[in-house]
C-alpha cells in the first residue's frame, strides 16, 4: 500500500500510546472518505487480531463510542484523556507494555504465520521485516529499521 497522507506511523506516540494516533487518523480520513479501501477492512473492533479493537480492548472502550467522540473534534491528547476517562485506567507500565506488545506482534506469536504471507503479497521480500508493524512502516514507504523506530517507544 502507497503512503496515505494524513496517516501517521503505528510507532508515533500520543501520550503514552503507541498506535493511538494512527487510529484516530483512520477513523478522520474514512468518515472525510479519503481512506483507502484496503485499509477499511481493519476498521473498528469486529476482528480479533486487528489493531484497533486490540487498542480499545486494552483502553476499555467501544470503538463506536471512540468513533462518535473523535468525529465531534478535539486534539489527540483530549480523545486520549477522555478514552482514559470513560475506560480502564492504565498505569505507565502497562501503556509500556502494550506498546512493547504492538510493535512485537508477529514475532514467534499468532501472528507469525500470515506474516510472510502479507511480505510476498506486498513485493517487499528481502526488507528486514520481523513484525507485522514493520511490514506496515516499509509498506508504507517508511524504513523502521534504518529510523530504529522501536528506540522512541
Amino acid at each position: 500500500m502507497p503512503h496515505v497522507p494524513g496517516l501517521r506511523s503505528c510507532y508515533a506516540k500520543v501520550g503514552r500510546l503507541v498506535y493511538f494516533g494512527r487510529m484516530l487518523d483512520k477513523i478522520r480520513l474514512h468518515a472525510a472518505g479519503t481512506l483507502p479501501a484496503d485499509y477499511q477492512g481493519n476498521l473498528g473492533d469486529s476482528k480479533f487480531l486487528v489493531f484497533d479493537g486490540r487498542c480499545c480492548r486494552f483502553l476499555g472502550i467501544a470503538y463506536a463510542d471512540l468513533r462518535t467522540r473523535t468525529l465531534q473534534g478535539g486534539s489527540d491528547e483530549e480523545i486520549l484523556a477522555w478514552a482514559h476517562a470513560n475506560g480502564t485506567p492504565r498505569s505507565d507500565e502497562e501503556c509500556h507494555m502494550w506498546n512493547r506488545f504492538l510493535v512485537k506482534l508477529g514475532w514467534r506469536d499468532e501472528r507469525s504465520e500470515v506474516l510472510p504471507q502479507r511480505i510476498r503479497d506486498s513485493g517487499l521480500v528481502g526488507e528486514p521485516i520481523e513484525t507485522v508493524v514493520d511490514h506496515i512502516e516499509f509498506d508504507e514507504g517508511r524504513d523502521p529499521v534504518a529510523e530504529r523506530s522501536w528506540d522512541k517507544v
